[in-house]
């Protein structure tokens, strides 16, 4: 495979319905978009989610990062090995733009896998797509009355886990709470996400004991990367610590204090720069015995819903949950046709796309 072009460009698509969360609040989604020529006339698709708050990137930053090496990777990368090798040789440089990466990634292996009439999961020597993936239900900090109408809408659709994102909020977190025991969900079924939300440990323990509610694992409670506060809390509370804006490489991982049950990996492909570095992080958290969650940013398209699939694959032993897959449930237009989404009960077949070509979407822009 020779690559002719490289281009990259914001795509945006308003969402059905705005998503808050502690961090940020959005109407429309806002990636990267990365189509990478073959020679021979075949196009790969990839994309990548720049997000301050979580990688320091930018859509301007991720562009001059694409417009700063496109020539070099025309130049140099034939195949899976090559990518691999610029990868590892540029390795800082992708620490700093994960999801610029991520979408130049997912394009070339896209369009490698088109060229060779091999699936992603072919190039990577890993199990083709099959079963059926279980998704979780996503609630975004709404006043009470959308709320509670988002929750009795994903009981109707036969979700049966759920995510809901806390404000700090004392009286607006508790009627979450209400609305969930109300239903008869079990706090077993529930995760919690506070986006960073809490300055110290003390005052998080505080918060979330007043909540009088056992969650199944908390996101994010403390500022990022203060690992000794969250395990301090995770102990006050009984619970789980998943690890997002504090996990963004697999060295991060030595920096958790034990024991590694209390730790759960969200790991979003964007975010960790790509499928090769996410696959790194699934041989790591498999090596010190730590589960994950197949993460996802807010307004994915069908594209990096794809390679999430990939990494469900790779960690059948590890995975908890998986999360994402929204398509048009929440985007107003997928890249897709048919879009990469979730269905009733929040299951996808992965069996329609096993063994196509590189990603083997049918994007439609």
């Amino acid at each position: 495979m020779r690559l002719a072009a490289l281009t990259a460009r914001p795509l945006a698509i308003p969402f059905n319905v705005s998503f808050r969360h502690a961090s940020a609040e959005r109407s429309a989604m806002q990636s990267l978009w990365v189509e990478a020529r073959a020679d021979d006339g075949d196009i790969g698709y990839g994309e990548g989610c720049p997000r301050e708050y979580v990688t320091s990137e930018s859509l301007a930053t991720a562009q001059a990062f694409v417009a700063a090496h496109a020539g070099d990777w025309i130049a140099r990368i034939r195949d899976v090995e090559t990518l691999a090798r610029w990868a590892h040789d540029h390795r800082a440089e992708i620490d700093a733009n994960p999801a610029a990466w991520t979408a130049v990634e997912l394009a070339i292996l896209d369009v490698i896998g088109k060229c060779e009439r091999k699936s992603v999961e072919a190039l990577l020597d890993l199990p083709e797509l099959s079963g059926r993936f279980h998704y979780t239900a996503v609630l975004g900090d709404a006043v009470p009355p959308q709320f509670a109408a988002q929750l009795t809408h994903y009981l109707k659709a036969g979700l049966s886990t759920f995510k809901i994102k806390l404000s700090g909020e004392h009286e607006r977190d508790a009627a979450k709470v209400e609305a969930l025991t109300a239903a008869g969900v079990a706090p077993q079924s529930v995760r919690a996400d506070a986006n960073n939300l809490w300055p110290d440990a003390d005052r998080a323990i505080e918060a979330l004991q007043a909540l009088r509610y056992a969650f199944f694992a908390l996101e994010e409670p403390l500022r990022s990367g203060d690992y000794a506060g969250m395990g301090r809390l995770a102990d006050a509370c009984g619970t789980r610590i998943i690890l997002d804006e504090s996990l963004l490489r697999a060295e991060q991982l030595e920096r958790l204090p034990p024991p590694s049950e209390r730790w759960i990996a969200n790991l979003r492909v964007s975010k960790i720069g790509g499928l090769l570095r996410s696959l790194e992080l699934v041989r790591a958290l498999r090596q010190r015995g730590m589960r994950l969650i197949v993460g996802a940013h807010v307004g994915e398209t069908s594209v990096l819903t794809r390679a999430a699939l990939t990494v469900a694959m790779a960690a059948p032993d590890l995975l908890l949950a998986q999360e994402g897959a929204f398509g048009t449930h929440l985007l107003a237009r997928d890249v897709a046709e048919p879009p990469l989404m979730f269905g009733p009960g929040g299951i996808l077949d992965g069996a329609p796309l096993a063994g196509r070509p590189g990603l083997g979407l049918s994007i439609a822009l």
